[in-house]
């Protein structure tokens, strides 16, 4: 007989609506399985025709070997008598079609009321989908059984269970389609980032499992997990909650102390409420007594916000609160707010030593999609609080920030109006704030409106030419309500006594042109009117022999004007070492130089100024002082200075040609020898003395393959300093000393390198997300330089480092063929001798590193020396291992009034993360006191 096996072709079962009189079940069975066969060009055997059929029973084979597979009915299924003869019609046990396919064979057996799939079966019906090695279909029992294939080498093509969003793969599994319950064995199935291992699972509906002797882990090796959580019993709701009895861990097979009467665990995929476990621990340094951090309830508002309410409680009476919430709708904006609060108690009522304190910290991050609306734009980031917060903060997510000396927000809004001319308009309030001084300055708020840039002689078609139809002009407005108080007056209605306000509008006409092919020179002017709501009046008291100085509130204003002009070119230069039959290293050498020079001028507004009398006691006019009204505005004062200055300024470039070690390479390799080198100075033409300012020479270069960053500055004076240090109208080549005199001069390195950095590879983008991942608290440094969190515990601060790639481990398995490292150094200092000081005023060096010991080993740590108090500044070492689902974090502060130190090993997945151990000791604040 011609056979053709029916190899990866589906065949559909209609059954919908039959009755379930076997004998309609079997002619309907019968007849769909001939007609769906013979539309595959299949040779369909029939009876008493020659063909050989299997002897045990009256099934057609259509496959030389069968496979019996021994399944108990061990799901409570009603059997349909055959025998009985009902009228009326009944729904048949089959409500949809059945798809199945294999790739050997598909044998019905008619007697039996079976069929059976060998070897990649697969099934269909419904929202349900089994996958196996072998499937038998028993629609007289209503019963799919599916389990493996055995062979020589084991089992393979284990059943694969899918229905809906749930996946189970189990050894065998049998499942009734009448009342849709299943019973699964040795099953493993995710949920929610969870792994459960059961060897017995019985399935109840759609929604509900129940489960005997399973296993729960995060492990990645779901054949020997490091660690999982033994439950004799569960009852599982897919993605919404698994609920156990006794339950108790297991470390690698070996039981562990740590066991419940019972459990839940929520596996939601969408945002839950839920309570979030605090850490303790006990501060003995500052007799807080024990604590209680970063513990509260997390709020799943909706799909769009949600809230984290955190609480620190310490039993000397401190307590802090936190509220962090994030937000985002998508194609829109996201953002996130937080606000920090702690109410610190030092010492004990009643003994020297006591005192309060509150603080607290605002932050606020706000960003809008670029393509949700183009014409206009709003953005936060706000970060303002007490000045002492990251300095006070007893919380040990601010553990790296107490370095931080500066605050500063930001929240703008901004509009463009289409047209011709462009109309752009922004509102903005800012705030920054010196934590050490305890300045706040704030400006609520900024506005500003501009056009832009009208040609009103240009052509209308065509490029502009020449210096008239070049001519163009601008309109500018700015104005702001500024504020200047300190952190003891913020918030109260003192801040407001010395605000200003006003409001500042420039008309900027310029125009630029050739001269000689070679020059680019423009011209410009530029014209302003400024407005303010407080003016000032000052006279002589002659009876209290002081001055007066009465404020006036109301509208004025004064008009000023300059005008400009300037004139440059580049230059390049080429100095080719090259000769004939020789090829040095180095080919050649460029040079860029941009000259220019300018001239501004700006007459004295001599009308916007006045002029009083100082009468001594006796009568007499001893002196004659100028003011001017405008003295507290705003955007300053008029001048009443007739300027007129001649500015001299070049910028150099430097670059080198070398030659390429890649023989194959035809172009040699350009080289910066100096990025940059800018002098600059100016000529007072209208001054009477110390015409000429002082000389800024500023550069800045990149060495050793671009890691290391050099930039530097100085600034040179040419005039000469007499006895009491003072500078007089004398250059400093006629006094006896140099051409120039250097008053103050700066250098800033900085150098980054890692194990990679040699070998030519290329590490940006990693040490980008290396940095992302280190910076991801607020004012922490990208890098390392001040230390980082430890707080560990608390996984909302930021992702963790990725996973190492599994091709490094298993190379990694028997020996360590490379130890991963990096190196991070920034040196600064500062010279003054402005008056014959000749001190260096600051110099320090500040270095963070990390080192992979091995794989899943690695230490760290933070640091610097200052070289001017000869101590070492700020100072955190690091230690880290991998422990596969866990992980294993310890810091040390060795010294300083910071001292401290912190333990933790925790469960890395964020679905028990509250399963961990957390031990640390607080800084003591009191050292520093």
């Amino acid at each position: 007989m011609a056979f053709q096996k029916p190899s990866h072709t589906f065949t559909k079962i209609h059954l919908k609506g039959l009755r379930t009189n076997s004998l309609h079940i079997l002619f309907a069975l019968s007849f769909t399985v001939f007609i769906n066969t013979f539309s595959l060009a299949q040779e369909l055997p029939k009876k008493n025709n020659g063909i050989p059929t299997d002897p045990k029973s009256d099934s057609t084979a259509v496959a030389k070997d069968r496979v019996e597979i021994p399944v108990d009915s061990i799901l409570n299924t009603k059997v349909v008598d055959s025998t009985e003869n009902d009228s009326v019609k009944k729904e048949g046990f089959l409500k949809d079609i059945v798809t199945y396919k294999a790739k050997d064979y598909v044998a019905v057996n008619q007697t039996k009321q079976q069929i059976r799939l060998y070897n990649e079966a697969l099934v269909l019906y419904e929202d349900m989908e089994i996958k196996a090695g072998v499937i038998v279909i028993d629609y007289s029992k209503n019963l799919v059984y599916a389990g493996r294939i055995k062979d020589s080498t084991g089992y393979s093509q284990k059943p694969v269970f899918t229905q809906g969003a749930n996946v189970i793969e189990p050894d065998s599994i049998v499942f009734n389609t009448d009342s849709r319950k299943a019973l699964i064995f040795n099953s493993v199935t995710e949920q929610s980032g969870g792994i459960v291992i059961a060897e017995r699972t019985k399935r109840e509906n759609d929604s509900v499992y129940f489960i005997s002797q399973g296993k729960f882990t995060t492990s990645e090796n779901i054949d020997d997990p490091e660690y999982y959580i033994k439950m004799n019993k569960a009852k599982i709701v897919p993605n919404k909650k698994i609920v156990t009895g006794m339950s108790q861990m297991y470390i690698y097979d070996v039981p562990t102390p740590i066991a419940i009467p019972f459990a839940y665990f929520p596996m939601s995929k969408k945002q839950t409420s839920g309570i979030i476990f605090p850490s303790f621990g006990e501060d003995t340094g500052n007799d807080r007594g024990y604590f209680l951090q970063n513990g509260g309830y997390y709020f799943a508002i909706n799909d769009y916000v949600d809230l984290a309410v955190l609480g620190d409680y310490y039993t000397n009476g401190s307590y802090g609160l936190r509220l962090q919430s994030n937000y985002a709708v998508r194609y829109k904006f996201r953002g996130n707010f937080g606000f920090r609060y702690e109410n610190l108690i030092n010492g004990e009522r009643g003994f020297p030593g006591f005192s309060k304190s509150t603080i607290y910290n605002i932050r606020w991050s706000h960003s809008q999609d670029a393509k949700a609306n183009p014409n206009s734009r709003f953005s936060a980031s706000v970060n303002l609080g007490s000045s002492q917060y990251f300095s006070q903060s007893i919380n040990q997510i601010n553990q790296s920030n107490f370095l931080t000396n500066t605050l500063a927000s930001s929240v703008s809004y901004s509009k463009t109006f289409q047209g011709e001319p462009q109309v752009n308009l922004s509102l903005s309030a800012t705030h920054n704030q010196n934590t050490n001084t305890e300045a706040i300055n704030l400006t609520l708020p900024t506005m500003q409106a501009s056009m832009t840039r009208v040609y009103p002689f240009a052509p209308k078609s065509g490029t502009k030419k020449g210096a008239i139809q070049n001519i163009n002009f601008q309109v500018n407005t700015r104005g702001e309500y500024r504020i200047n108080t300190t952190d003891s007056l913020f918030g109260k209605s003192e801040m407001f006594d010395d605000a200003l306000a006003g409001m500042r509008h420039s008309i900027p006409v310029t125009t630029n042109f050739k001269v000689f092919n070679h020059f680019s020179a423009s011209v410009n002017a530029n014209f302003e009117e400024n407005w303010t709501l407080k003016t000032l009046n000052k006279f002589w008291d002659t009876a209290n022999q002081e001055e007066v100085t009465i404020e006036k509130n109301g509208f004025d204003r004064y008009l000023t004007y300059n005008f400009g002009a300037s004139i440059g070119t580049t230059l390049y230069g080429m100095y080719n070492f090259q000769k004939k039959g020789k090829d040095p290293k180095i080919q050649a050498i460029r040079h860029v130089m941009r000259p220019s020079i300018s001239y501004n001028v700006s007459p004295a507004f001599d009308q916007y100024y006045e002029t009083y009398d100082v009468i001594d006691a006796d009568g007499t006019t001893s002196d004659q002082v100028e003011f001017t009204r405008f003295e507290n505005s705003l955007f300053g004062r008029p001048g009443n200075r007739y300027s007129s200055s001649i500015g001299l300024a070049v910028g150099n470039n430097f670059e080198a040609k070398i030659r390429s070690k890649d023989s194959t390479e035809t172009e040699p390799k350009k080289v910066f020898l100096l990025n940059n080198l800018n002098l600059s100075t100016a000529y007072d033409l209208a001054a009477d003395s110390l015409n000429w300012s002082p000389l800024r020479v500023t550069g800045g270069t990149q060495i050793l393959n671009k890691k290391m960053n050099i930039n530097f500055g100085m600034t040179l004076n040419p005039y000469a300093l007499d006895s009491n240090n003072e500078v007089i109208n004398k250059f400093n080549i006629n006094n006896g000393g140099s051409l120039f005199r250097m008053t103050s001069a700066n250098i800033n390195l900085s150098y980054s390198l890692n194990n990679d950095s040699f070998s030519g590879k290329d590490k940006e983008e990693e040490r980008d997300e290396e940095a992302d991942r280190r910076s991801s608290t607020a004012n922490a440094r990208a890098d390392d330089l001040f230390g980082v969190s430890q707080d560990f515990a608390d996984q909302r601060l930021g992702d963790q480092k990725k996973d190492k790639n599994k091709d490094d481990e298993e190379n990694n398995e028997f020996y360590n063929y490379k130890m991963p490292w990096s190196l991070r150094l920034s040196y600064a200092a500062n010279y003054t001798n402005t008056r014959r000081q000749d001190e260096i005023t600051s110099q320090s060096l500040m270095f963070s590193g990390d080192i992979e010991l091995s794989p899943r080993w690695s230490v760290g740590a933070s640091s610097g020396y200052d070289f001017l108090n000869q101590g070492f500044t700020y100072t955190q070492l690091r230690f880290e291992r991998d422990l596969l689902s866990w992980r294993m974090n310890f810091t040390w502060v060795p010294f300083s009034d910071r001292s401290s130190w912190n333990f933790f090993i925790g469960i890395k997945s964020n679905l028990l993360k509250d399963l961990k151990y957390d031990q640390r000791r607080q800084p003591d604040r009191q050292l520093g006191n």
